[in-house]
Parts: C-alpha cells; sequence; structure tokens
C-alpha cells in the first residue's frame, strides 16, 4: 500500500528536504543540499511570486519511499508560449510503482492548475536552476549547483513514459590538461579590444547592486535562445546574485565592458561541493558552519559556472579574453581540476569552442518530457 501526502506543514517540508540523505546515505559521491538553502528555495524563494508548486511525498508501510515537486511555472509558459508543467525534486527508491504513482499525482495536481500541453523534467523550478537528470559519469560527485542521482533513475523515469528532450553536457579538465592558447594571446586580444573601446575587468563588489542590474540584462540576453530558457526577473537574479556572492572569488568573476555597457561576463566558482559533501544532512549547525569556513581556501577545483556574450558582441575575441582570464588565474592559485557546465548538446559554436581547450565531456544530464 503506497500513500501519497501533500507536504503542507513544517515537519513535512523538513522530511521532504531530507529524505535523500537516507536514501543515499553510504554513497561516497552523494552531495548534501545545504537545508537553509533547500527550505528557501521551496518557500520563499521570488519564484513564488509568480508561480507556484505543491511537493508530495509517497510512504510505504510508514516509511518514506519517494517525494516529488509538481511544478507551474507562469513565466515559463508565457515566455515560451507554451502551457507546460514540471516535475521536480524527484526522488524515489528503486520501485517502479512509487514512481508511477508519484508522476500520476504531479500529472494530477498540474491537469488542476489547466497544463495541457507537455511535462518536462526533472527540473527545479527552470533551467536557471538545478536540472536535469544524470545518464552518465557516475563515478565522481557533482560539482557545485550540479545535479546527483542513482542510475536506476532513467528507467523509473521512462517506463513512466517520459523521452529524452535534450542532453545537457559538463566538461572537465584534470590539472594543467587544457589549451592555454587564449592565456597566450590575452594580452593580445586585450589590445585588439581596447581599439573598441572593450576592456575585460574584475565585476565590483564595491558597487555590486549597479553590477548586478547590468549582468541581469546581459544574463536575460545572451542565453534567450537556449531551449526552455525563461528570463530570470528583477528579484530573482537579485536573489541568486545574493547567494553567489557568499562563495565569489573576484578572480574569477570577469565583464566584457564598452562605454560603461557590459556586453558579456565569465563567471566561475570555487567548487564548495568539496566541503558540503561533509556537512552531515546539510545542516550548518552544530559543525557545518564551522566545516565550511575552515575548509573554504583548500577548495581545490572550479567550477566554469557561466560564460556568455550579446548578440553583435560576438567572435570578436571576448569569449575567448573570459576564459584566458579565468584560466590564468586557474593555474596561479594552483587549481587541481575544473568543470565548465552545463551546456546543451546542440549548442555546437560553444561545444566546439570547449573542446578546442581540451574539454572533456565527462558528464551528460538529460531533460525528459511527456505529453500530459
Amino acid at each position: 500500500m503506497i500513500d501519497i501526502v501533500s507536504v503542507k506543514s513544517t515537519k513535512e517540508l523538513a522530511t521532504f528536504i531530507d529524505f535523500p540523505h537516507d536514501l543515499y546515505d553510504g554513497d561516497p559521491n552523494y552531495v548534501p543540499e545545504l537545508f537553509i538553502a533547500q527550505k528557501d528555495l521551496l518557500t520563499t524563494h521570488p519564484f513564488h511570486k509568480h508561480s507556484s508548486l505543491q511537493c508530495f511525498l509517497a510512504y510505504k508501510g510508514g516509511k518514506v519511499v519517494g517525494r516529488i515537486a509538481a511544478i507551474l511555472n507562469n513565466n515559463h509558459n508565457t515566455f515560451n508560449k507554451r502551457n507546460d508543467g514540471f516535475f521536480g525534486f524527484f526522488d524515489c527508491i528503486n520501485d517502479q510503482e512509487v514512481a508511477n504513482i508519484l508522476f500520476a499525482t504531479a500529472d494530477k495536481w498540474l491537469k488542476e492548475k489547466g497544463v495541457d500541453q507537455k511535462v518536462i523534467g526533472p527540473v527545479n523550478f527552470s533551467t536557471n536552476e538545478a536540472c536535469g537528470l544524470l545518464v552518465e559519469g557516475f563515478d565522481s560527485p557533482p560539482f557545485l549547483m550540479m545535479t546527483y542521482n542513482s542510475p536506476y533513475y532513467a528507467e523509473l523515469i521512462e517506463k513512466a513514459g517520459y523521452a529524452k528532450q535534450i542532453d545537457l553536457i559538463a566538461w572537465h579538465w584534470d590539472g594543467q590538461a587544457y589549451d592555454d592558447k587564449s592565456v597566450r594571446l590575452l594580452a593580445a586580444l586585450q589590445e585588439r579590444l581596447k581599439r573598441n573601446n572593450i576592456i575585460i575587468r574584475k565585476v565590483n563588489l564595491k558597487n555590486f547592486k549597479e553590477e548586478v542590474a547590468k549582468l541581469r540584462e546581459v544574463y536575460n540576453s545572451a542565453w534567450d535562445q537556449n531551449s526552455g530558457f525563461v528570463p530570470l526577473t528583477d528579484d530573482e537574479f537579485a536573489h541568486l546574485a545574493k547567494d553567489l556572492k557568499l562563495i565569489l572569488d573576484t578572480d574569477f568573476a570577469y565583464v566584457a565592458e564598452q562605454n560603461g555597457k557590459i556586453a558579456g561576463f565569465g563567471l566561475a566558482l570555487p567548487n564548495f561541493n568539496e566541503i558540503l559533501i561533509k556537512v552531515k544532512r546539510g545542516r550548518l549547525f552544530p559543525t557545518g558552519l564551522f566545516k565550511i569556513l575552515f575548509n573554504k581556501s583548500k577548495v581545490r577545483s572550479l567550477r566554469i559556472y557561466a560564460l556568455g556574450v550579446i548578440d553583435g558582441y560576438r567572435k570578436m575575441g571576448i569569449e575567448a579574453c573570459l576564459y584566458g582570464s579565468i584560466i590564468s588565474e586557474y593555474k596561479r592559485k594552483g587549481f587541481t581540476h575544473a568543470e565548465a557546465g552545463w551546456t546543451l548538446e546542440n549548442n555546437t559554436l560553444i561545444n566546439e569552442a570547449i573542446m578546442a581547450i581540451k574539454g572533456d565531456p565527462y558528464k551528460k544530464y538529460r531533460i525528459y518530457e511527456k505529453q500530459i
């Protein structure tokens, strides 16, 4: 007998957030999400100002055996002229009956909200947040803000009627195994850009609020042709920027600027999952915060989180300068490995550029869809 509970109380929400910790107990590659961050995402994040979700828990024999969130992203549907729903925060024991009931429950909620086209997932709100099911590359922990799951999830999802929509690729570099052409040419490329009044500079934290406003315009413009993209609202981008600022190293945050207008930016983040993997059940207290603060300087891996240039400034050498600046600091600071991602499998331009600097496509994530 499988019972489905709609998450309503604070206690039920805590159970929903904590379920993956029990499911992945003993898995050396599992990284627990911070409880405080997941609670914020599910309750007070600016997403909830324009859209809605409902979390569900599955019980069997009085024990939690699965979870799912049905998500209605109104901004996604308006921007893409669709009437789709999403599923996210999906975790489940290896039991097809449990999975089927979870998906059916999410479908029912979405239909009641008027969704009549597709259900897409796993997506935790939109492609601006954590998304995609890991389908290749289970032999190492995920990098910061990337997903992780057991290999059997793909079969559960596909047997529930879902088919591949698109794959996302994460790229890896080990040690100094990269092409440093962009580093060697950095000075010459920057000099050439200066002739067009374009400079490459670090993000200015002293003027962070104004920087964020400009960066949001670039973000929403540079990625607007990506499959499933939805622009971030002012509140959403400010919320993201506030979180990123906590872990930002300005040696890895660059903008391309022409006469005060930002034309592109590149951002890499220290891979704090090296620390979070040791924070039991994602709790900051009593020891989690100490582990983060004490080990912050010991992080040796880097995630290239975002690199984008707006239309009209592409293929001028800005992308190479942004990469070159990040790689130079990676080398100077003695980082040992890096990940870039994700990228869409059909983004030939960026994927070929990454392969040109010897990126290894070592992990693959899949977004699924089905007709509701």
